[in-house]
């Protein structure tokens, strides 16, 4: 394995994932033609859908590429989450910009950060199911009102319904980790003859 520490072996493309806390490395070799980086410099800017807080980020170029490089320190300030991002070319002369493209990439929490919930939704809606059918049969009231405000509960079959649902989302999302990591799912069958 190449040291991804060394800018040399920096992937080539937008990365799909980034880990909080970890140096952002990538670089981008099909501008440089088109856009000589004494006269232009690339930029990113990425946002969490539906939020107004955002990222940016630029590269350097030189006569191959634009390397694109962020310190762990300022990923580790990120917040985990889902970002649309578009990549910006701006003219160095009079700040004039295009987009050049657009996509998405996931930030996700480090490990080692134990302030964060590292969980997907569907696994906390799955706990927060099966802990609410855990206080069911404690508290098996469907409907009650407190001064003129009345509270209608989810019924033990809907709330069954709804792990149900949640647990098939886990299993998907993790049939696609396995799948990007190489392993074998629980879907896979292996025969030898």
């Amino acid at each position: 394995m190449a040291n991804l520490f060394d800018t040399a072996n920096a992937p080539e493309g937008e990365p799909t994932e980034i880990i909080a806390g970890d140096l952002l490395q990538f670089k981008v070799t099909n501008l440089v033609t088109d856009y000589d980086p004494t006269l232009y410099t690339l930029t990113y800017t990425a946002r969490i859908s539906g939020q107004q807080d955002e990222i940016q980020f630029s590269a350097t170029g030189n006569a191959s590429s634009y390397l694109v490089s962020v310190t762990g320190t300022v990923t580790g300030s990120w917040s985990p989450g889902e970002y649309n991002w578009q990549q910006e070319i701006i003219r160095n002369s009079d700040s004039a910009r295009i987009i050049l493209k657009r996509g998405d990439f996931k930030i996700i929490a480090d490990l080692d950060n134990t302030a964060v919930d590292n969980r997907s939704h569907s696994k906390v809606m799955v706990d927060k199911i099966e802990s609410l059918l855990q206080g069911k049969a404690d508290s098996d009231v469907s409907t009650y009102s407190i001064a003129g405000r009345s509270l209608t509960k989810l019924t033990f079959q809907e709330l069954l319904d709804a792990r149900n649902f949640y647990k098939s989302e886990v299993m998907r999302e993790k049939a696609i980790l396995d799948a990007k990591s190489g392993r074998k799912g629980s879907a896979t069958v292996q025969v030898r003859f």
